[in-house]
């Protein structure tokens, strides 16, 4: 198994200040990249903002009862945690790590 090294980037101070509101996917700029954030169960997830499938805009999708994104155009599933297609098409969406630190919540990049 290989370690990865990431470069970690600050994103908030906490969930409250992240502004999910009705919405539990929201959509990011961070260190050059545009990311979604989601929340599932007090959770937060990081993964692309572009379907790997038809490139529609992940924020415009939503989280299905199992916790998997779901894409806005052809209805794909994505496991948050891994990106895996959990509906058998055979397209992954990339994911990244998050780390809640006593000084805010940050997201990880590969070095």
């Amino acid at each position: 198994m290989s370690n990865k090294i990431y470069n970690w980037h600050f994103v908030a101070a906490d969930i409250q200040s992240l502004g999910f509101g009705n919405f539990p996917i929201i959509e990011l700029a961070i260190a050059g990249k545009t990311i979604c954030l989601a929340l599932y169960k007090e959770t937060i997830f990081a993964f692309q903002s572009i379907c790997p499938h038809a490139g529609a805009k992940m924020v415009n999708g939503y989280l299905d009862a199992q916790g998997n994104a779901v894409c806005p155009l052809h209805k794909y599933k994505f496991a948050l945690k891994n990106g895996y297609n959990v509906t058998g098409e055979g397209y992954n969406m990339r994911t990244y790590p998050i780390e809640l630190r006593d000084d805010g919540i940050f997201v990880g990049f590969l070095a």
